[in-house]
């Protein structure tokens, strides 16, 4: 995650999740996977092409993934 992204940079486009709304759920609510990310924010649950790279099917790829910014803010 070397490129820095804006707090409103949509992460997930199927629900229109910001980035700044990850990092609230993640920070401020205790939420520590992907699925306690999506309760929180609806963020990987539909399509799920933001979730990882690996689900990315889309033909245009996301520039930064739900497991990018986990990993980023639960490393301690």
């Amino acid at each position: 995650m070397a490129k820095k992204f804006p707090h409103s940079y949509e992460v997930c486009t199927c629900k229109h999740v910001s980035l700044g709304e990850v990092i609230h759920s993640i920070k401020e609510r205790d939420a520590n996977t992907l699925e306690k990310i999506g309760d929180l924010t609806d963020a990987g649950t539909c399509c799920k092409c933001c979730q990882d790279s690996s689900c990315d099917i889309g033909a245009e790829k996301m520039e930064l993934y739900l497991t990018q910014i986990l990993e980023k803010f639960t490393k301690r």
